[in-house]
């Protein structure tokens, strides 16, 4: 779905996180980052890959990551998502699209017969110079962490 490639420049966000704080790519300088979109908070697919990842958050800091999930989720619905979940990291409320579409990740998707328009379950790796390592466009909700690691 993405038009964005392994090597390219990842491009740069700025939003709220979930304490409305504003974070960017910029704030990730000199780090790895896991940048994951998702299409909602709570829901059983997204809520399965945002364990997985939190419950190995250690693991991604011990190789020097850091993991940042994005979707159209206000701040408050974040902010209740990290705290019933213990999610480890913060999530961007992207609420008017802007860093899903610099991504590339917004589009046509289809559900039990109907079509609509969403997010595009979509990782990026990016490195410490902010560079595209890695994208991953069939994620393993429930082994993401492996996925990431092994392919």
């Amino acid at each position: 779905m993405t038009y964005l490639k392994e090597g390219d420049k990842a491009p740069n966000f700025t939003g709220n996180n979930e304490k409305g704080e504003s974070i960017s790519l910029a704030t990730y300088a000199g780090k790895k980052l896991v940048l994951f979109f998702y299409p909602k908070d709570m829901t059983p697919g997204c809520t399965t890959e945002a364990c997985n990842l939190s419950e190995n958050y250690e693991m991604f800091k011990e190789k020097g990551y850091d993991v940042l999930g994005v979707s159209m989720d206000p701040e408050a619905r974040h902010q209740k998502f990290i705290d019933k979940y213990e999610l480890a990291f913060s999530l961007l409320a992207d609420i008017e699209k802007e860093t899903i579409e610099a991504y590339g990740v917004w589009g046509p998707k289809k559900f039990m017969g109907r079509e609509y328009e969403g997010i595009h379950r979509t990782t990026f790796i990016i490195n410490e110079e902010g560079i595209i390592e890695k994208i991953f466009t069939k994620v393993n909700t429930k082994e993401h962490t492996q996925q990431i690691f092994t392919e």
